[in-house]
């Protein structure tokens, strides 16, 4: 009994560190997607095809030519890529893993991007009327008035939020129930919490093993007859990598910062230019590349 209590304090004490240096943030957009399914067009390209009910399915585009939704749509994409991108898996859905130390980028970033959505958005309101009518030559028979919504109605239906909350600690189970039950939830708990940290910790490595496997790939040619073409970011994106380490740490892992340390040197000098153009400078690189792949934990990548 007292083991079971002091590993609990032990675990504990972990997720309380984590807790201090990392926080969860969550994005909901939503948007008017400008889409229909259309039962009667379905129907009838099931019956002059004589194929069985709901063997095919006709989703109209209620604004095929706009534009500003298109932008609006592209631009959600955005939004969530970048979420994704600065943030660590933690829920199986809606809350990811942000690290203090990636806060102010985080914020600034997708708050820039918040603002551009809802400039988006008034954009296609102003234009929304005009669309609406052009979409009627277009439809034809498809077209139904009951499909839009009016002007007032199309405002309220876009909405971009981003909201933080802190990562709760150990647990605090405040329950009538003896102190070997409220041990075992505490540890199922923090279990729980230590599972979820090395998926986080893990999509790390994972994502930095796609970025060097990648460059290991564009690199491998022997001269510039040969040469495999690849654009700047082949670089960019490595060195992103090495950032993103640092600051998603949270476990202070030293694998992760000895990676971080030893990629940072070998990628002092190395430019997209220097790559292509010196045969000798780009086998060093992806030697070191290589050697970085060979020194990534096994996860089954």
């Amino acid at each position: 009994m007292n083991m079971q209590l002091q590993n609990v304090s032990q675990l504990a004490n972990n997720t309380a560190s984590l807790s201090s240096s990392a926080m969860l943030v969550k994005v909901n957009i939503s948007k008017w997607e400008g889409r229909k399914h259309d039962k009667k067009a379905s129907a009838d390209i099931v019956a002059s095809n004589g194929a069985k009910r709901g063997a095919a399915n006709v989703h109209k585009r209620l604004l095929p030519n706009s534009d500003t939704l298109k932008a609006i749509v592209d631009h959600s994409s955005l939004m969530h890529r970048t979420h994704t991108r600065m943030t660590m898996p933690w829920a199986d859905i809606g809350d990811r893993l942000l690290t203090t130390a990636q806060y102010m980028k985080y914020h600034n970033e997708m708050t820039a991007l918040q603002s551009k959505f809802y400039a988006l958005a008034d954009t296609f309101h102003d234009d929304y009327v005009l669309e609406h009518a052009e979409a009627q030559v277009h439809l034809g028979a498809m077209y139904d008035p009951s499909d839009y919504p009016s002007a007032e109605e199309l405002r309220g239906k876009f909405r971009c939020t981003i909201s933080y909350s802190p990562l709760p600690e150990s647990g605090d189970f405040r329950v009538d129930l003896p102190k070997e039950a409220i041990a075992d939830l505490q540890t199922s708990y923090v279990n729980y919490y230590e599972e979820k940290t090395k998926r986080a910790m893990d999509d790390m490595w994972h994502r930095l093993y796609k970025v060097l496997d990648n460059m290991s790939g564009r690199l491998d040619y022997q001269s510039k007859e040969a040469k495999k073409k690849f654009n700047d970011t082949l670089v960019s994106n490595v060195t992103d990598m090495i950032d993103l380490l640092r600051v998603s740490n949270v476990t202070n892992s030293p694998q992760m910062s000895a990676m971080a340390d030893q990629l940072e040197e070998a990628f002092v000098g190395v430019t997209p230019d220097a790559l292509r153009e010196d045969d000798y400078f780009r086998a060093e690189t992806k030697r070191a590349v290589d050697k970085a792949i060979a020194s990534l934990p096994s996860l089954d990548i």
